[in-house]
């Protein structure tokens, strides 16, 4: 079996530059999850990223399945970009390894204009106990893995308020997302309130 995480951290390296800061977290019964930080200075105001680092070492096999399959079925690892200095967003390290740990612990496949909710705020104060997983490939491009494993795909996380998680529910995805974007939401911004739903 080929170790998938050494590629997955070169990649995050090559795409991100190098990692400020690590830490790990192990749950009873999974593999460590890591989560890496990197910062970008180079705006007007410097965007911080964690990225997890493990969860593309199983693949996501479906919940119904009798037996997983060790070598087929999506991989992938999160992102989550917030701006710096404004929060103290690196209390996200562990709710950022709940989630990359929920394929083993509960069985999900974590996809695009998924739902994930940690039950918690993402950091001290923050309006967000939940995410919406957006599509892969923008700031991270996939990674591409000898046949037949999957590629390891590295998918952004979208803060979410428990309104837009409700409103979400109903409408879908996209239709949130159409939202933020028809009001200009600054989705890195760690203490934004909630877009207008009505």
């Amino acid at each position: 079996m080929v170790d998938v995480l050494p590629l997955v951290e070169a990649r995050l390296r090559s795409a991100l530059g190098e990692p400020d800061a690590r830490a790990a977290v192990t749950f009873l019964g999974t593999d460590r999850i890591e989560v890496l930080r990197f910062r970008d200075d180079s705006g007007e105001r410097g965007i911080v990223r964690y990225a997890t680092l493990g969860m593309s070492a199983q693949p996501m096999s479906d919940p119904t399945a009798v037996l997983a399959d060790p070598v087929k079925g999506p991989r992938a690892e999160l992102i989550l970009s917030v701006r710096a200095g404004l929060a103290d967003t690196d209390k996200a390290l562990r709710p950022l390894a709940v989630l990359a740990a929920s394929p083993q612990v509960e069985g999900l496949i974590v996809a695009p204009g998924a739902s994930l909710d940690v039950g918690e705020p993402l950091w001290p104060g923050a309006p967000f106990s939940s995410v919406l997983v957006a599509e892969s490939g923008g700031l991270v491009e996939d990674l591409d893995l000898d046949e037949p494993l999957d590629p390891v795909r590295f998918l952004p996380l979208l803060p979410m308020t428990a309104n837009e998680a409700a409103w979400k529910r109903v409408h879908g995805a996209q239709a949130l997302q159409e939202r933020w974007l028809t009001n200009g939401t600054d989705l890195r911004d760690p203490s934004r309130r909630s877009v207008p739903l009505d």
